[in-house]
């Protein structure tokens, strides 16, 4: 069943469009992921959703039923969100998971037993007696998850909610968080401009551009298939290279790139002009021309570094291949395989790791 849905939602603010969504539905128990960069909408369209925001044109339907004007305090009140900041009440963490039913008029008799529920859910009953002001960020956030969760809300909004967050709070809070949400049931619409944080949560994620949703998949078909340059991009597709298929034969595709041969495990007509788009993390590098029978990949390219990128623990090494192709790799290996700006090395993936992208905009 369809929580809450959108049907030919518009939003103009001074005249100019922000956000145009045809269609969108939130099932029951879902967990949906709109991510996008900054400034594509995100916010205004977890607005609409929650009812806190009325559109220029177009339907939000809670259960399949519109919400007149004077019905919307009672639906929103059906939601609960969270945001990037907890903003916590100045008083004890049980009292600040608790406040959401007292102001609802919830006996305290009833109050006690779901709220220590929700703080042995989010592993924070030994703070329940601590002052709120005293909380480290990402005991904050779960305070304010279980003040939303505990009220056990239709729909759960989340904006942002881990952006604040250290890694480690981050990565912690968000598989546990994905466990309750399952576990429970909740249906949740989570707006992130993080990919990963998509990837760890959704069981669908939209991607929304200047205010148009440009894909709506499942998680795996979304970062390994994107259907566009543009969304390959934000996705962290980082080899987007132009090619004309040659052959095609027993499900492999033969595609010149650079004057390069790549085999694809995809579909294409022979002469087609397509992209082909690889996730650096695909591509395993080795120092000099290793030749076939070294690994299990069909594909394996030989060119010269000419650029290393630290990021973190890793680093992005660019690889001229006849076309420039990125692969992620430790920062050990890069010491390792001597990876310097001119050094020879053999990029191989296999044929199941790229995506083709028409070039007449089908995926």
């Amino acid at each position: 069943m369809t929580v809450v849905s959108l049907t030919d939602v518009t939003v103009r603010y001074a005249g100019a469009l922000v956000l145009e969504i045809p269609a969108l539905e939130l099932e029951d128990g879902q967990i949906l992921a709109v991510i996008g960069p900054n400034g594509s909408g995100k916010s205004t369209l977890l607005r609409v959703l929650g009812l806190l925001e009325a559109p220029a044109a177009g339907a939000v339907r809670v259960r399949g039923a519109a919400v007149p004007a004077g019905r919307r305090l009672e639906a929103r009140r059906r939601m609960a969100t969270v945001f990037q900041e907890a903003l916590l009440a100045d008083t004890t963490v049980q009292e600040n998971v608790a406040l959401g039913l007292r102001f609802r008029g919830v006996p305290a008799a009833v109050r006690r037993p779901r709220v220590a529920r929700w703080l042995d859910h989010f592993g924070i009953r030994e703070l329940a007696d601590r002052p709120a002001r005293t909380l480290s960020g990402g005991e904050a956030q779960r305070v304010a998850l279980a003040r939303a969760l505990v009220l056990e809300p239709e729909v759960l909004l989340l904006d942002e909610p881990f952006s604040a967050l250290d890694p480690p709070s981050r990565d912690t809070l968000l598989a546990d968080l994905g466990r309750i949400l399952r576990r429970e049931r909740v249906s949740t619409v989570l707006v992130t401009h993080e990919r990963t944080e998509a990837r760890a949560l959704a069981d669908r994620v939209a991607v929304l551009i200047r205010g148009r949703i440009v894909q709506l998949d499942t998680p795996e078909r979304l970062f390994q298939a994107p259907v566009s340059n543009e969304v390959a991009r934000f996705v962290g597709v980082e080899t987007i290279a132009d090619g004309r298929v040659l052959s095609v034969s027993a499900g492999l595709t033969l595609v010149d790139v650079g004057g390069q041969k790549i085999q694809v495990a995809a579909e294409a007509a022979a002469g087609e002009r397509v992209r082909v788009c690889l996730r650096p993390e695909d591509v395993t590098l080795s120092p000099g021309d290793v030749g076939a029978g070294v690994s299990s990949a069909r594909n394996r390219l030989v060119g010269s570094v000419t650029r290393v990128v630290a990021a973190g623990p890793e680093a992005r090494v660019v690889v001229d291949c006849g076309f420039p192709l990125v692969a992620l790799v430790t920062r050990r290996s890069v010491e390792e395989l001597g990876l310097v700006e001119g050094a020879r090395v053999t990029a191989a993936f296999k044929a199941t790791a790229p995506h083709l992208i028409r070039l007449d905009g089908t995926a």
